[in-house]
């Protein structure tokens, strides 16, 4: 008996730690599936949000009033603007706390804190990085305008009161299954935040690939396949713009230099860069933007229409978060950085304004010569010049703390780091490649969008991008004084033509920035005669352009699409400019489709199920739409054509490499372009021509029956490539269903797999602006509400839901559906 009753007690002994310790990836049960404190408390009731309330804050100045309409979104009212920041701050938390919490270790590198050692590598990629390093000069820069300094504390402020009015039992789901508990919000946080933004937007680099062809391949070589300028574009600032400015002077310098450079060093310390930093990865096609404005005279409303659907990863929560704030000085409406005051897109009584990533080359690597092994000394300009080092703590959850030392040089961290689950993440490895980025660099960002918030004219706008400096953006505008604008702004560094194409010898004042362009000279336009502007990632600039901005942007297809609907647009309503964002036709195929065709039918090889799909292709009207086969087929195909162009010379094992773009590709495939690996008169060239489209045609088709299986509704476009979002942290369960939709990469409405519009907006100006809007995903974080996607299947099919603007907080409006009131605690 005795012995039963001990076996009885351990065990439940066993079971109580069991269910209350974390192991692996599953939460502590005990907690998790407590009735009364665990997930079961963040199920939300269906009329959860119908009731109105009255919280008691101490830091409030006057009441705060927070209206919450249909879809769940809040809209604010507030005396002040230390109110109304305030007021963000706790009902962004109220929705979004651990998203903020996430994004913010993710930004930082403290993952592995909260999911373990399997964090370690992002978390220390994220230091080398610099993040904390640029946020703090940025909040350093911030806190000495009183305006910023303002905004971010009432957030920061407003944040923390609502963190401190939680128990355990009140924590987001997340917090509940990782088992950890939030942290003070700080001023810091928000600034990580918009440097991941910056992150997100300029972390590609092809330096080291584009390093190995020039040393692999030599100047000539290089500069044919990969030129600085495409032969097809449509640039943001069109074509002829004059340039109403005395430009500076720059130094110039050739990649012919460059490669002497790296051959009197052997090119060796190429090697110690690892092959596998996520740094260096290609840049990716579709993680792009689409903006436009239309003037008034091209819109059925009579006064401008403007357009935004940036592009960025999806997940749930949505990145965005949807908000209307109004105070004694400024009524605006759009989506935040949940963590972060403002907001970045949206409109106010008197103007609009999105954005589009610009793709500028702000981030480029140098080779440090170091003295020695300890790295204490880097060679710069003839002299020995000391290291600053940096030993970063990153704290493991079940795990030993790790330490890593970051190296500084005045260039920055030496950030060159292996990420491969062989490296032994505990040395200092890899090594010899310092990081300068614009966005380590002391910056004020916010206040752009505390003045655009608030801006009413067109000198408002230029005076809030006088504030902004990364990641550089293509800031479009309108407003109901019929003045439409884009500008891509930022601090972009002055160069020499090429600068940062490659690979920078850190030793040299040679390979310097220069400075900056001045502000005043980026590119821009007013009321253009063709009656819009628009973006979507390509160049800014034709080549007439004085300074040096990159030498490659995003392919040209959707902006020239965009620009030839927009031609051609009379009389635009809301709708017509919503279709655009649904646009779903190739440009890729409209230059190619006739060519290729024409190409595998004199190859003559073709078995006769591959003429029918040749049929197929010629029947396709070119768009991506989700019932299309054609669509798959000509994407496979296309693809093929590149790999086998490209891959034999451009995958190789020792030294990594990327393929020319698709702008040379095309060119090779439409025009008589002689590259050393087809043949060199001109027949057999054609033939060789013929021969890589037509066998590419044919080992596309084998791919797609080995995957698909026979030709069918399995080779639909929608089937093939069907979509959900994800959830942030990929947790199972907590993302969305498959869907099938339309649109691509290579489209108007650039849709891949886990990237996409992250907003729709389509706002007319007026004396009051109507507009309407869509994220893919809802205003709640939490999946135990009905906001926390509601609005996904709206964006799937492609349609916008009106944005409720309220003019006074008192306004009768059935969308309303309760209040909150946030007073001061006495």
């Amino acid at each position: 008996m005795k012995l039963k009753a001990f076996l009885s007690i351990l065990a439940c002994i066993i079971f109580t730690v069991l269910f209350n310790i974390k192991i692996g990836d599953i939460p502590p049960l005990g907690k998790f599936l407590n009735p009364f404190n665990g997930f079961w408390k963040n199920a939300e009731p269906i009329n959860s949000f119908s009731e109105n309330s009255t919280l008691k804050l101490k830091n409030v100045h006057q009441d705060i009033t927070v209206m919450y309409d249909d879809q769940h979104i809040p809209h604010v009212f507030a005396k002040d603007a230390y109110d109304l920041y305030f007021a963000q701050g706790y009902i962004t938390a109220k929705d979004r706390l651990w998203q903020m919490d996430f994004q913010t270790r993710y930004a930082s590198g403290r993952l592995a804190e909260v999911v373990g050692a399997k964090a370690i590598p992002l978390d220390k990629y994220q230091r080398r990085m610099g993040m904390v390093f640029g946020a703090k000069k940025m909040l350093k820069e911030s806190l000495k305008d009183p305006k910023s300094k303002l905004i971010l504390t009432a957030y920061a402020d407003g944040v923390n009161a609502y963190i401190n009015s939680l128990s355990p039992a009140d924590y987001p789901l997340e917090f509940k299954i990782l088992n950890y508990a939030p942290e003070p919000w700080t001023l810091l946080n928000s600034a990580l935040l918009l440097k991941l933004m910056s992150a997100t937007l300029a972390g590609g680099s092809d330096e080291l690939y584009m390093t190995n062809i020039l040393s692999t391949y030599g100047p000539d070589l290089t500069n044919r396949l990969f030129p600085n300028y495409p032969t097809r574009e449509d640039p943001i600032i069109p074509k002829g713009t004059n340039w109403d400015f005395n430009p500076l002077p720059v130094s110039s310098f050739s990649n012919n230099e460059v490669k002497e450079i790296f051959d009197a060093k052997s090119s060796s310390h190429l090697s110690l860069l690892d092959q596998n930093t996520l740094l260096t990865g290609k840049k990716e096609e579709g993680l792009g933007s689409n903006n436009w404005a239309i003037s008034s005279e091209k819109s059925k409303t009579g006064k401008p229409i403007l357009a935004n659907d940036p592009h960025l990863s999806l997940t749930l929560p949505s990145i965005w978060y949807q908000i209307q704030l109004k105070d004694n000085k400024s009524n605006s409406y759009g989506v935040s950085i949940p963590g972060a005051p403002c907001i970045i897109i949206g409109f106010n009584q008197h103007i609009s304004w999105g954005v589009t990533n610009v793709g500028s080359d702000v981030l480029d690597w140098y080779h440090i010569t170091f003295k020695d092994n300890d790295k204490n000394f880097y060679l710069y300009s003839g002299e020995w010049t000391k290291t600053k080092k940096i030993v970063e703590e990153i704290k493991v959850r079940s795990g030993k703390t790790i330490y890593d030392t970051v190296y500084y040089t005045h260039h920055g961290p030496v950030s060159a780091l292996g990420m491969s689950e062989s490296s032994n993440l505990t040395e200092n490895i890899p090594q010899d490649a310092a990081l300068k980025w614009v966005a380590h660099l002391p910056s004020n960002d916010l206040r752009t969008f505390y003045e655009l918030n608030r801006a009413s004219n067109y000198d408002g706008y230029k005076n809030a991008l006088t504030y902004f400096t990364a990641p550089a953006q293509n800031f479009v505008y309108a407003d109901n004084q019929n003045n439409i604008a884009i500008t891509p702004n930022g601090y972009f560094p002055l160069k020499w033509r090429e600068q940062g194409k490659f690979v920078l010898d850190g030793s040299t004042r040679r390979d310097e920035w220069q400075g900056r362009i001045p502000p005043a000279q980026n590119p821009t336009i007013k009321n253009p005669k063709r009656g819009f502007v628009s973006s979507a990632n390509q160049s800014p600039v034709d080549e007439s352009y004085p300074y040096y901005l990159n030498w490659e942007y995003a392919p040209y297809d959707r902006g020239h699409r965009i620009n030839e609907r927009l031609n051609v647009l009379q009389h635009a309503t809301i709708d017509s400019l919503r279709l655009m964002q649904l646009d779903n036709k190739s440009v890729l195929a409209d230059d190619l489709i006739d060519t290729l065709v024409l190409a595998t039918e004199q190859y003559g090889l073709l078995k006769p199920d591959e003429k029918i799909l040749l049929e197929v292709l010629k029947k396709w009207n070119h768009a991506y739409e989700d019932t299309s086969k054609a669509a798959t087929i000509f994407d496979n195909w296309y693809q093929t054509i590149e790999k086998n162009l490209w891959s034999q010379q451009f995958n190789i094992d020792s030294a990594k490499m990327r393929f020319p773009n698709r702008d040379k590709t095309v060119n090779i495939l439409l025009d008589s372009v002689t590259i050393p690996w087809l043949h060199n008169n001109t027949k057999a060239k054609q033939n060789s021509k013929i021969s890589l489209i037509g066998n590419s045609f044919q080992i596309s088709v084998q791919d797609l029956k080995k995957r698909y299986g026979s030709f069918g509704k399995g080779w639909e476009w929608g089937t093939v490539n069907k979509r959900n979002v994800v959830h942030l942290a990929g947790m199972n369960g907590l993302g969305s269903k498959e869907f099938t939709i339309n649109g691509s990469g290579r489209t108007i409405n650039a849709i891949k797999q886990k990237s996409g519009p992250s907003w729709r907006m389509v706002v007319a100006l007026g004396d009051i602006p109507t507009a309407y809007g869509i994220l893919p995903g809802g205003a709640s974080g939490n999946p135990g509400s009905k906001f926390y996607d509601n609005q996904l299947q709206n964006w799937v099919d492609g349609t916008l839901k009106k944005l409720l603007f309220m003019i006074e907080e008192n306004t009768e409006n059935p969308q309303i559906k309760s209040k909150l009131t946030l007073t001061k605690k006495r």
